[in-house]
This record gives structure tokens, sequence and C-alpha cells, in this order.
């Protein structure tokens, strides 16, 4: 388990580490939706229903995807 004593400041990620967090990013979004969706054709709920309680926590997880990948386009032109 991490502690947030163990957390450096997303300024102070390497380009590899910024790859790594969005891919991991973009995984965890992708298993929010399938979990989200069977879940909801289990319990017989209507899709849009679900994707519709689901929209603020992928907005969110869109957001911090687009700032990683605008901090590693700074990183990539020496930006700091």
């Amino acid at each position: 388990m991490t502690h947030n004593q163990d957390l450096l400041p997303i300024e102070d990620a390497t380009s590899e580490e910024l790859t790594e967090i969005i891919t991991e990013l973009e995984q965890y979004r992708e298993r929010l939706v399938s979990d989200t969706l069977s879940m909801a054709q289990r319990a017989k709920i209507m899709k849009a229903q679900a994707m519709a309680h689901l929209e603020p926590n992928l907005a969110q997880i869109d957001a911090q995807i687009q700032a990683l990948r605008q901090r590693k386009e700074e990183l990539s032109l020496g930006t700091r």
C-alpha cells in the first residue's frame, strides 16, 4: 500500500512514469465501464442509465488523463 508521503508531485514524474500512469488510468477507465455495464445488465438497468450514473467519474478520469498527457508533452518539449 502506498502512503501519501511516498507520492511525488506530478511535476517530479519522469516521462516514463507519466506514460505508465496514463496507461494504468486508461485501463482502469475501461474496466470501470465494462464492470458497470456488466453489473447493470445483470441488475436489468438500462445502459444509458448506468452510463449517466458513471459519467461524473469518467469525466474526472478523463481530466486526469488529459492533465498527465499535457505534463508529458511539457516534459518532451523541455519545459518545466
